[in-house]
């Protein structure tokens, strides 16, 4: 395609006219335009367009001086846009598409959120929600700006020169301020850059003042907080939703919003051995429910993952991004604000698990880009591969014919992914990496056949290329998973029992990695976590192929005869957790067990701390006991992510 002229686009436009200044609406999708084929001079003409369609080209960028100040509706989807800021020209627009530019992601909706004070929709959705997330990021970034700013004028001498000052101070806000989650670092630096400049040009009397919404209107609303409440009570009265008003729970199951949930330490019972870890409930959610409605109290939520920390070089780094899945939805949420940062669903599927990883992808200019890949799968026996940033599915494997239990990927090949199916079988695949048109080609690389259903994936930490841990609805089971030996398909290579003379049969529905060595597993005895040693079980193992394993340890647990609670581990702080039937989180802090080489003792190992769902009503009338299915912690153990049978997602934080 050449250069655009005057009598193309008076073809194109609508209503048809023989002057420029009269075309309303323009359609240029299609037409492979590049970012140079754009002539400000000649597109300045159309004084009176309210819609442009740009869709399906090559774009790179826009000019910046189109001159079009009349334009309501935008259509860029299916381009190569790296930057939106270009978009801030257009100040009556009010409904604008992007999606399928690869380039972008949740950052650049914020930017358009805050840029475009009229825009009503964003890729067709309301753009009320994102708008909210803006506003609660502006103002509190505004707060530690200026408190940034008082601090860093406290230090100078009097001497020091204004120009100076004012550049050092950005500087120094860029450096030292940050709020929410890393993958909205974008967009809050870039905030935060400009409150800092305004702030230093007006030395410290003004900020700009930027509201889309009141907030009252916020997607992700807190409940008000009444005066004299305590902190730590009015996070947890701030039960959110995906919609706009606060959660109403039924009379038959509700969860109380008068009263701090209880966080037990060490009294009788619970571990004297380790200090109580101190918790508070931080954000209640109801994110799954079928069409945002707060009487839907039945979803089941049945996994959680909390987004690796990708960057490298970096030990301490951690996330604050967990993923959630339920019902029909994935939801992606920051932890720290409470906000779904993104929210995706696939109608008449049921998601039972989530799984991470980091890609390396090259795009068409031969620059490289680390995307987060989120893996989600369940009743329908399909993964679905899901670029969380720029908020779409860049992929789907019709993996299994029966629905997939769990999946996982591999510690050390980002494109490695283990699927488990109630077809007793699991398979790994190598999803690749997407192609130019940004699709995976999926292949398979080996089938591994069970006894019976397996319930959770677990490589073995050690030696992660050569073997796979599974819990199973039959008991414990190991296949070497080494890619250079010929078979494709294999049987279980080792079954593990639990005490000597044992059968294998009982169900091993928690199944995680303690540190390199020791594995935690709940389900082969009632009550009980055991913790037992990789390296010596396998020492033992000879050409057997039932093998007891070497107990390092048991730990107590609720006596409940109730499957299918996930015990999860935290390796880089020695933590072990596991939900309940009654609503509680056993904590356990292990350290001083991972190197016990003696027989363990008789009693399991109290716990910890057992973190307690609120049981009181807000009328002081007892609730329905919830159960969390599912708790998860960040590798710096400073959030956990608890899901219940009752369709809440329950955020704690770590004091």
């Amino acid at each position: 395609m050449g250069r655009l002229t005057a009598r193309l686009l008076l073809e194109r436009g609508v209503p048809k006219s023989d002057r420029l200044g009269r075309v309303r609406s323009l359609d240029l999708s299609g037409m492979e335009l590049l970012s140079e084929h754009l002539d400000p001079k000649l597109l300045c003409r159309l004084t009176k367009l309210q819609e442009l369609d740009l869709s399906n080209n090559q774009l790179e960028t826009l000019p910046a001086n189109l001159g079009l100040s009349h334009l309501r509706i935008l259509h860029c989807s299916n381009n190569q846009l790296g930057d939106v800021t270009v978009l801030r020209q257009f100040l009556k627009l009010e409904e604008l598409s992007l999606e399928g530019n690869p380039f972008l992601t949740i950052n650049d909706n914020l930017k358009v959120s805050f840029l475009l004070p009229k825009l009503r929709k964003i890729n067709g959705k309301d753009a009320s929600s994102t708008c909210s997330q803006v506003e609660i990021l502006n103002q509190e970034l505004t707060i530690r700006v200026t408190a940034h700013w008082e601090k860093f004028m406290a230090a100078l001498g009097p001497e020091e020169k204004a120009e100076k000052v004012q550049a050092d101070f950005v500087k120094s806000a860029i450096r030292h301020v940050h709020y929410g989650p890393e993958s909205l670092s974008e967009f809050t630096q870039w905030r935060v850059q400009m409150i800092s400049e305004e702030l230093a040009a007006s030395h410290g009397t003004r900020v700009l003042s930027w509201s889309c919404l009141p907030v009252a209107a916020a997607g992700n609303q807190e409940v008000s907080m009444s005066p004299g409440v305590p902190p730590a009570q009015a996070r947890l009265a701030a039960v959110k939703r995906l919609g706009d008003v606060p959660l109403r729970l039924s009379s038959t199951k509700r969860m109380c919003t008068s009263l701090p949930a209880q966080v037990e330490g060490s009294p009788a019972g619970l571990s004297d051995s380790q200090p109580a870890l101190q918790m508070e409930p931080l954000h209640f959610l109801q994110c799954h429910s079928r069409n945002n409605s707060p009487q839907d109290l039945k979803t089941q939520l049945w996994a959680c993952a909390f987004e690796p920390a990708w960057e490298e070089g970096c030990s301490e780094a951690t996330s604050q991004t967990v993923a959630t899945c339920g019902g029909e939805a994935v939801c992606v949420i920051d932890c720290q604000t409470g906000i779904v940062l993104h929210k995706y669903k696939a109608p008449g599927e049921e998601f039972f698990s989530v799984a991470w990883t980091a890609l390396t992808v090259v795009t068409q200019a031969g620059h490289k880009k680390r995307w987060s890949i989120l893996a989600a799968a369940g009743l329908r026996g399909q993964v679905r591969l899901l670029h969380v940033r720029a908020g779409f599915c860049c992929g789907v494997i019709r993996a299994h014919k029966k629905a997939i239990a769990t999946l996982c990927f591999s510690p050390n090949h980002e494109t490695h992914l283990f699927t488990a199916s109630y077809d007793k079988r699991i398979i790994l695949w190598d999803i690749g990496v997407p192609n130019h048109d940004y699709e995976f080609q999926a292949s398979q690389l080996l089938t591994l056949d069970s006894t019976s259903i397996p319930l959770r994936l677990c490589p073995v930490a050690s030696c992660p290329d050569a073997h796979l841990l599974a819990g199973c609805e039959g008991g414990c089971c190991c296949w070497d998973v080494r890619l250079d030996q010929p078979q494709k398909r294999r049987g279980c290579e080792v079954e593990f029992v639990f005490s000597e003379g044992s059968a294998p049969a009982r169900r091993v529905d928690g199944l995680a990695f303690v540190n390199e060595d020791v594995i935690a597993s709940k389900g082969n005895s009632p009550g009980t976590i055991c913790l037992w040693s990789w390296s010596q079980t396998w020492l033992h193992r000879g050409s057997q192929s039932l093998v007891a394993v070497v107990v390092l340890a048991r730990l107590q647990w609720s006596p409940t005869e109730l499957a299918y609670f996930s015990l999860s581990t935290c390796p880089d702080q020695g933590i072990v957790l596991c939900g309940d039937e009654e609503g509680s989180v056993w904590v356990y802090d292990v350290r001083h067990l991972l190197t016990q080489l003696s027989p363990p003792p008789a009693p399991p190992q109290a716990p910890t701390q057992i973190l307690k769902w609120p049981q009181p009503g807000a009328d002081g009338q007892p609730v329905t006991k919830t159960m969390v299915n599912m708790v998860v912690a960040n590798t710096a153990f400073t959030y956990l992510a608890a899901l219940t049978d009752s369709n809440i997602v329950a955020i704690w934080r770590r004091c």
